[in-house]
């Protein structure tokens, strides 16, 4: 089960690079122009350069997009040979289940209005749980289905062809589930989400750990609903920026956005940090990539998927923990009467807007207490992370040793290519190709086939035999070349 899930955070990885760079442009844009979230007219070069930036991003970081996002490059990660036609698969799951569970369609076929609590809850069906869900069904439908043999009056159906089709059929299946399923769970946590409305700062922190520990599954919107909007006669985030007072509201307003500014604009980025330096040196470069981009995002406007997706399946012992700090410091910041709100995320940008509205309050503690969450974060994720050798970033178990050293004898990667598949007994024996940064990992049918003598003989730097159905060929940092000549002899 977790090289399982080790595989679902790897494939996460795809879909989440592209994040970041959306996180950038909503943050200059925002800087640009301010009317986007204030309001008012948009005029002058400048705040229309600034209003096309945020559009830009919002092309990528909508919740229903990176769900998408997510459906694809999942589907693609999760698949043998991470064929295109997998991602496909995957897209078509996605497609199928988020428009029979739509409001509309679910209406027609259960009669829920859209204005009581089930039908909210299939007006958020494009979440990240669903787009996960989509890309699982695409690759597993492509890895059993792909080599499919069907009569010959219906062979172009036959192979790749029928995955898609086979893939809708599952579809349906899982929506039939989930239109049973989801408001049931969707209306269990708006029930917990009232319940919590009544315990002050407690319920705060309670509310702040369960947002982030429902990240993973979409099902923080059910939260949100209830303290950010008026579901329940809260609306915390709506009267905030409608500029009304905690005089105005039955609670302190902005009590439950408050605490999510210094864990996302300074304790993100000090996990970051630990993680990078708890990476393997041959890692750290890459790790560096992927964990100084998501913590920039953070910071500047609390785009946190890029870095919680990047190793909440990698290690979720760690993402729990997460979630605990979160509901810490909002308890902390919640007493000591910081107030700020966000309209889009709690990032360095919305912090600077809502200084100026009237329930803002001791906007100055921002500082105290991000160096606090930056400095409680970086220890307790370094702490985590190697006491018990947390497979974060840069950590992952599949290349133990530090293979970038290691040079191919022969740069005709075709030749290389050939002389491995022929040392593993020939493409029938392969059954799955993948590669980290530095070695072929591939899963075989019959180890007494596979001769490392002839392996060798292609110039790699090493062969490794973790069991008896999975090989490891130390190539070096030209593995992708080796890879995709692979890949291309054994079709």
């Amino acid at each position: 089960m977790m090289k399982w899930l080790q595989k679902l955070g790897k494939s996460l990885m795809l879909p989440v690079a592209v994040l970041p760079v959306a996180g950038i442009l909503s943050g200059i844009g925002y800087f640009l122009c301010p009317a986007v979230m204030q309001g008012g007219d948009i005029t002058g070069a400048i705040p229309m350069i600034g209003y096309f930036l945020t559009q830009a991003a919002l092309a990528l970081i909508d919740g229903a997009i990176i769900a998408l996002l997510f459906a694809v490059g999942v589907a693609v990660g999760m698949s043998d040979d991470h064929d295109g036609t997998a991602g496909l698969a995957g897209l078509v799951s996605w497609l199928m289940i988020t428009h029979l569970l739509s409001p509309g369609v679910v209406q027609t076929l259960a009669g829920i209005a859209p204005d009581t609590i089930q039908g909210m809850a299939f007006a958020k069906i494009q979440n990240a749980l669903i787009g996960i869900i989509a890309g699982i069904i695409g690759s597993t439908c492509y890895n059993k289905f792909k080599n499919t043999r069907l009569p010959d009056w219906l062979a172009f159906f036959s192979g790749k062809r029928c995955v898609a089709i086979v893939t809708a059929m599952f579809s349906i299946i899982a929506a039939a589930v989930l239109l049973f399923i989801w408001p049931i769970v969707f209306g269990g946590l708006t029930a917990l989400g009232q319940s919590i409305a009544k315990m002050g700062a407690v319920g705060a922190g309670l509310y702040a750990f369960l947002n982030r520990l429902l990240i993973p599954f979409g099902l923080h919107h059910a939260l949100n609903n209830v303290f950010w909007f008026d579901t329940i006669g809260l609306g915390d985030l709506s009267n905030f920026w409608a500029g009304k007072t905690s005089a105005d509201v039955t609670w302190s307003l902005g009590m439950y956005m408050s605490g999510f500014f210094p864990c996302m604009m300074f304790g993100v980025p000090g996990a970051a940090l630990a993680m990078i330096h708890c990476a393997k040196s041959n890692k750290k470069k890459i790790a560096i990539g992927i964990l100084a981009s998501a913590a920039l995002c953070a910071f500047v406007c609390g785009v946190t998927e890029p870095f919680e997706f990047a190793f909440m399946f990698l290690a979720p012992a760690l993402y729990l923990v997460y979630a605990v700090l979160y509901g810490v410091f909002t308890f902390v910041t919640v007493l000591l009467g910081f107030r700020a709100g966000f309209s889009f995320s709690a990032g360095a940008t919305d912090l600077l807007f809502s200084a100026a509205l009237p329930a803002a309050a001791k906007t100055w503690l921002i500082i105290p207490l991000g160096i606090a969450a930056f400095a409680v974060f970086y220890l307790v994720f370094r702490f985590m992370i190697t006491t018990f050798n947390l497979k974060t970033p840069g950590r992952e178990d599949d290349d133990e040793a530090d293979d970038t050293s290691a040079k191919l004898a022969n740069n005709d990667y075709t030749q290389v290519a050939t002389i491995i598949l022929e040392g593993l007994g020939g493409k029938e024996n392969v059954k799955s190709i993948d590669n980290c940064i530095t070695r072929l990992r591939l899963e075989i049918n019959d180890y007494t086939k596979v001769d490392e003598k002839k392996i060798k003989s292609a110039g790699v730097a090493g062969v490794i035999r973790p069991s008896q159905k999975s090989v490891q060929v130390i190539v070096g940092t030209q593995v992708q070349f080796v890879a995709d000549e692979f890949k291309k002899l054994c079709k």
